[in-house]
């Protein structure tokens, strides 16, 4: 991610908060392995997994592919074969000692002959973390922890933020004037930034498991809420904030040619009549607590997601819905399309509405990049709390 107008992964920004120590080249080559799995691998992690002999040639290398195929580390020791016998593997995460979609790694590794373990970071998940290492070291391999750790843990937050928090991490994305209006006087907002910027946007979706917009935005705007990018990709959950059943059953969110459900959460306020409407719509209805304000709990939503293994959301709702999500600590990243347009107004609304903070109160973020697409700037930060979670 830079100031060039090419775009590259991994999104979710490697870039080092008070990094002491940079990896390891076998570890470098491993977290760029991991990277090819950007927007495939959820709700499992980004992993890579390098192989090396003793006179240090890289004897074979792999990543996770995607959700239920190899892990890097078995990629990796199936193509090194006889090679991996006292050979050293690094490897981005923690081997996992526990049967899922695929057999345990440790038990792999074990097999293979692996004459040392490299570890970048430890699985952030508190029931398991640690042991794939305590088996490894308890058969006798030794097993070194950290190389390349903070790059690791940055590779995979949604990852780490699901595991620790048990909730999805969530992205803020506006487009806006220079100025900073999400619309004009009249509430046009269609479309503010260019065809290059909106490319950015549907990469951005790619990458996110859900995507979620209030029903402000789409009575406003009639949003799809798919991914329309280049890339191979699929679409993501698309999550709808109803409190009161406003969204007309015939929007195209459910209208288009879709595998992705829609989710409309809503509240007891709204009409049975309406959810039986969005349910024939193709729309599946899910009510849930109001939060203090009457709306639906974003809490509650989170949660809800998160049982689904929901691992990152793209908001992309009005200044009322960011602004919601802002005044609940529940923001960790934003991510602000800039167009160079001026438009003024004191009735043009701004990116965030909600209850609005005092200049020693406002939000802190870290800007990991900023770069062009076409005549628009985007800018991509994190919130400086999500940061510091990390170094907890």
């Amino acid at each position: 991610m830079s100031l060039s107008s090419i775009f590259h992964p991994p999104n979710w920004g490697i870039f080092l908060w008070g990094v002491n120590h940079m990896p390891s080249p076998y570890m470098s080559r491993a977290l760029t392995l991991a990277k090819r799995g950007l927007g495939s691998t959820s709700p499992n992690p980004m992993v890579g997994a390098v192989i090396r002999d003793a006179e240090g040639r890289i004897v074979a290398e792999g990543f996770h592919k995607k959700a239920g195929g190899p892990h890097a580390e078995a990629d990796a020791l199936k193509k090194a074969a006889k090679a991996a016998q006292g050979a050293t593997l690094y490897v981005t995460l923690e081997p996992c000692n526990h049967h899922g979609r695929t057999p345990p790694c440790t038990e792999a590794i074990l097999a293979a002959g692996i004459g040392r373990v490299v570890v970048a970071s430890l699985d952030p998940n508190p029931h398991v973390a640690g042991g794939g290492i305590q088996r490894l070291r308890d058969a006798g391999i030794p097993v070194e922890v950290g190389d390349g750790r903070d790059e690791a843990e940055a590779l995979n937050r949604p990852f780490l933020t699901w595991s620790r928090l048990g909730r999805p991490l969530i992205t803020l994305k506006a487009a806006m004037t220079l100025d900073g209006k999400v619309a004009d006087r009249n509430g046009r907002s269609k479309y503010l930034t260019s065809e290059a910027a909106l490319a950015h946007a549907h990469e951005l979706r790619r990458q996110h498991d859900a995507i979620l917009v209030g029903s402000g935005t789409v009575l406003a705007d009639d949003p799809e809420l798919t991914y329309r990018g280049r890339r191979r990709g699929r679409d993501p959950v698309r999550v709808i904030l109803d409190s009161r059943g406003r969204t007309p059953p015939e929007a195209r969110v459910f209208q288009s040619p879709s595998t992705a459900p829609t989710l409309v959460f809503t509240t007891e306020e709204a009409s049975v009549d309406w959810e039986r409407e969005i349910f024939s719509a193709g729309g599946e209805i899910v009510r849930v607590d109001a939060g203090p304000d009457g709306r639906v709990s974003l809490e509650r939503v989170l949660v809800h997601l998160a049982a689904l293994q929901v691992l990152s959301v793209l908001v992309e709702g009005g200044p009322e819905v960011h602004g919601a999500f802002l005044d609940q600590g529940l923001a960790d990243r934003w991510v602000g399309y800039l167009a160079p347009l001026i438009m003024g107004g004191a009735e043009a609304p701004s990116p965030v509405a909600g209850r609005g903070l005092t200049l020693p109160e406002a939000h802190h973020l870290e800007i990991n990049s900023v770069q062009k697409r076409g005549p628009d700037v985007i800018v991509d930060a994190w919130f400086r709390r999500a940061l510091e979670r990390e170094t907890r």
